[in-house]
């Protein structure tokens, strides 16, 4: 193949879209799949039952499919689903899934992933999900579609972040994150929503003025948070603070981060 450097290793079985490219030194295992159009850069690692996207670039230094970060992996069959027109930056590392946690890491579409950044096994990562260099998001985390994850943070396993959620650089979140949440400081704390990116998306004035009543009601409300959200579910009309009130509802059985 013509966009295959000749330095590069490509063992028996992988299987690489005519239009992908693979730079200089880079490394394909045999149960990697390269969709449409993806490109790797150079010096470039891909092994273990990985598929990428369609449009998906790969930085120098990524490795991305390797085995699990967890003493309880047994060499269990596991994957990654990497979706379409992500950017992986350099020194990424994504790992595959492990039986404990339904055998799959998956990666959604439109994706940027900077520097330094990983995401660890059995994770669930939306589209347009944005990851700053150096922030690590640990095994069984879901990141719903649009979080941003600051620099040189850390998602503690099992966390959940709600959609549009933004967490700051250099801050640990051990509970799970409402939608459109803003979290900071280094012990994670829920200060507010992310009103930049909810009016960046276009959404309406009446619904952002829905959400700031919410916050506010959970925030202040009587009763625990969860008795907050079910009031909250039976008075609204706003679907955005629907989507939290559900978000709420369908607890996983860890503590969420409330508002100060």
């Amino acid at each position: 193949m013509s966009n295959i450097h000749p330095s590069a290793v490509i063992e028996e079985g992988a299987q690489i879209d005519p239009s992908a490219r693979v730079g200089p030194f880079c490394v394909v295992g045999p149960e990697v799949v390269l969709k449409a159009d993806v490109e790797l850069k150079s010096h470039v690692v891909i092994t273990g039952q990985t598929e990428v996207g369609a449009g998906t670039v790969i930085f120098p230094f990524a490795v991305i499919g390797e085995i699990p970060q967890d003493l309880k992996f047994k060499g269990e069959a596991s994957r990654l689903v990497i979706g379409e027109r992500n950017r992986i930056r350099e020194h990424v590392t994504m790992n595959c899934g492990t039986e404990g946690g339904g055998g799959v890491t998956r990666v959604g579409d439109d994706g940027l992933f900077m520097a330094g950044c990983h995401i660890a096994h059995d994770a669930i990562v939306g589209n347009r999900v944005i990851v700053v260099n150096n922030a690590a998001v640990a095994g069984h985390c879901v990141l719903e579609d649009d979080v941003i994850i600051g620099g040189l943070s850390g998602i503690h396993q099992w966390v959940r972040i709600g959609q549009g959620a933004i967490i700051g650089a250099v801050t640990m979140v051990t509970n799970d994150v409402i939608p459109y949440g803003l979290v900071q400081a280094p012990r994670g704390d829920l200060d507010g929503l992310n009103l930049v990116g909810l009016k960046r998306a276009g959404v309406a004035r009446s619904d952002i003025t829905a959400l700031r009543a919410a916050f506010q009601m959970l925030a202040q409300g009587e009763g625990t948070f969860s008795d907050r959200a079910r009031r909250l579910g039976d008075e609204t009309q706003s679907d955005y603070v629907r989507q939290i009130v559900d978000f709420v509802m369908a607890d996983t059985g860890r503590h969420f981060l409330t508002p100060k």
